[in-house]
């Protein structure tokens, strides 16, 4: 694949953690790789093309069948690290907030915008719908990781805007740890991309 791609950000960001929930926890599972389908990942918890609506899609009525566009959920490194700094504790296992994809080298992944492709050296593409929210969850595991009940409700506020991102699979194929992603701002990307072949 070129590097010369138009709409192509200079960041250098890569896999550093892959995770898969199937075993009925919200945190998942590390695993050295992953293959996207078109339905996310098999066996996951967010599987499937389509999903039932739900309290964060209040404008459908509870139950009603839509698309899926939480297939995927993404942290990075940097945003687990600025999260810890402002609970005041040393880490934050980025593996706790539930992701899917643990990436690194892209400062404020979660502030990217909606329709951001990631590409990955296989050809698989997932496409950004929106920022995750700080639900309970994630805060709930901080605290007992810790020992302190505080951190629970302080979560929602340390982490807003740095809770990470939700996707769907655009091009099926296999991620794997250390691979390196491929940035695609549609805000930047001129009418017409180069073609590229696989």
């Amino acid at each position: 694949m070129p590097d010369c791609l138009t709409g192509i950000l200079p960041q250098s960001p890569s896999v550093a953690d892959l995770l898969i929930a199937d075993t009925g926890d919200f945190v998942g599972r590390r695993v050295a790789s992953l293959m996207l389908t078109l339905g996310g990942l098999q066996g996951d918890r967010h599987e499937g093309e389509t999903r039932k609506s739900c309290a964060r899609t209040p404008w459908h009525s509870r139950g009603t069948r839509i698309a899926n566009t939480r297939q995927l959920s993404l942290v990075s490194v940097e945003d687990c690290q600025d999260i810890a700094e402002a609970l005041g504790v040393e880490t934050v296992d980025p593996a706790l907030l539930g992701p899917n994809l643990v990436l690194t080298g892209i400062a404020a992944l979660s502030l990217m915008p909606p329709a951001t492709r990631l590409q990955f050296p296989s050809g698989a593409t997932i496409f950004i719908t929106e920022q995750n929210v700080p639900c309970r969850h994630p805060g709930a595991r901080i605290a007992a990781a810790y020992g302190n009940p505080r951190l629970a409700t302080a979560f929602a506020r340390a982490a807003t805007g740095r809770r990470g991102l939700l996707a769907l699979v655009e091009r099926e194929g296999a991620v794997h740890s250390g691979d390196f992603v491929r940035t695609i701002d549609m805000r930047m990307a001129r009418p017409h991309l180069p073609r590229v072949t696989a």
